[in-house]
């Protein structure tokens, strides 16, 4: 029986009041946006990289965007996430925010979650196989993607409407088509119009065919498999533009030829760029340094973190890439840190922004809240943070339940929570300054823990022992 068709869809208008500073950004946005055009201005923020085809079709690329030249209205583009995780990353947030820049212009976009590729595995930008999924695995992967779209879609229409009418968000699983698909009669009618010759070209084909580990047929074929993808969201969609990140031009490729040499239609492919490290590697699950967007895996705080942390090189960029602010505002944030650069002006806003969009609004106040609490020892921070936050912020932290009896001292409690050690160490550890509660140092052991000081409003307590070693206690009865 195939998968449902998963869909997902938002038609957004102006939902109330934003401030004087949410009108100052709707107005520079919509006059940038207007003078230049959707291509062209996310072109000059660095987002879209590569057109393919750049010229020479019926209709050049513009001309689709563009009402004043004939252009239908509105269009629909799509780009493709493999499940090969239960989350999305960092790495997959410009192709989204491509999807959403499209949205907010009015065009319908398509999140194509791959529940059927993810089987075969993307050989583009890899050096080696990809580690097999099985089906089970892949099939909840894929739902936890769908979801995780989903939210996203939610928080950016929730916090970042303006003025205009939005088009549609609609999440689809590919595997809704193959699992009807008959091998031999797939293979009939699609492998006849792909070329050995073509399909051996592409760069990440040459790349891993002259690596020692080869490559499978499995990888091999991926590439005609999103050829289909892209037809078949042409076919029922009318989906003509496939976006994706800049190692994807080859499988986009795959996909103009297809449907021209089927319909005689021209199509489109519009790269992004990738994210990468400081050492030049890829941000993703695969090279061992994703920054994830589930909560589960990665911390509003941590997200935050991540962001507020970017060098000054790279900062502007990052406005630009992994935000909607327009260019005039992002260039008079810049203009503000030249003079204070102290104040990390722009790290606070990207890392705010992104985290709003990830998180929703919850999420980038748990983010400060955590950010106030280690770093600036903000017991007022300290005393609002849920079980839940508490445990991300320290996540090697042991975590126990006690409950509070009367005349529990200090000494007690570091012992009920295995903090010291038994007997005289243990005890020297706390008069010599190595233990404090709630970020304030305790040197008297037969201290009687106090309500409000040593035990939070919200019923818990934050150990220290020494330096790095962190204890979250909750009490009971209180």
């Amino acid at each position: 029986m195939a998968a449902p068709i998963l869909r997902y869809i938002f038609r957004s208008q102006w939902l109330g009041t934003q401030g004087l500073s949410g009108v100052l950004s709707l107005g520079l946005r919509e006059a940038h946006s207007a003078a230049q055009g959707l291509l062209a201005v996310q072109k000059a923020r660095g987002l879209f990289k590569e057109f393919f085809p750049e010229r020479g079709t019926k209709t050049e690329l513009p001309e689709l965007f563009d009402r004043g030249t004939g252009g239908k209205f509105p269009q629909t583009i799509y780009c493709g996430f493999d499940p090969t995780a239960d989350s999305l990353h960092v790495g997959h947030l410009l192709a989204l925010l491509g999807l959403f820049h499209f949205q907010r212009a009015g065009h319908n976009v398509i999140a194509l979650v791959g529940g059927a590729t993810a089987r075969l595995g993307d050989p583009s930008g890899r050096t080696k196989e990809r580690e097999a999924l099985d089906a089970e695995r892949v099939q909840s992967n894929a739902r936890a993607l769908s979801q995780g779209l989903k939210a996203l879609a939610t928080n950016h229409q929730q916090l970042f409407a303006n003025e205009r009418t939005w088009g549609s968000f609609t999440v689809l699983d590919n595997s809704a088509w193959y699992q009807k698909q008959d091998l031999v009669d797939f293979l009939a009618a699609v492998g006849g119009h792909f070329r050995m010759g073509t399909l051996l070209s592409r760069l990440s084909v040459q790349t891993r065919l002259r690596s020692p580990e080869g490559m499978s047929l499995a990888e091999f074929l991926y590439q005609v498999l999103q050829a289909y993808d892209f037809y078949y969201l042409f076919q029922h969609y009318g989906c003509r533009v496939q976006l994706g990140g800049s190692d994807q031009l080859g499988n986009i490729m795959s996909g103009y030829e297809f449907i021209h040499k089927l319909t005689g239609e021209d199509v489109f492919g519009i790269s992004v760029p990738l994210i990468t490290n400081t050492t030049g590697a890829k941000l993703g699950k695969s090279a061992g340094n994703a920054v994830w967007l589930n909560r589960d895996k990665t911390s509003p705080f941590e997200l935050y973190q991540f962001f507020l942390r970017q060098q000054d090189d790279l900062v502007e960029r990052y406005l630009k890439l992994f935000t909607f602010l327009p260019l005039p505002e992002i260039d008079h944030i810049m203009q503000l840190h030249v003079t204070e650069p102290e104040k990390r002006g722009p790290q606070k806003r990207l890392a705010a922004e992104v985290t709003k969009l990830v998180h929703g609004q919850e999420g980038l106040a748990s983010a400060k809240r955590c950010t106030q609490a280690l770093y600036h020892s903000s017991i007022d921070a300290l005393e609002v943070m849920s079980d839940q936050e508490l445990k991300e912020l320290f996540k090697e932290a042991s975590f126990s339940e006690l409950v509070l009896d009367p005349g529990t001292s200090v000494l007690d409690t570091c012992r009920k929570a295995n903090a010291i050690p038994d007997g005289p160490r243990g005890y020297r550890m706390i008069t010599e300054g190595g233990v404090s509660i709630n970020h304030k140092q305790v040197t008297n052991p037969e201290s009687v823990l106090v309500v409000g000081q040593h035990i939070l409003k919200n019923g818990l307590s934050l150990l220290k022992i020494g330096k790095r070693n962190f204890y979250i206690i909750k009490w009971l009865q209180l």
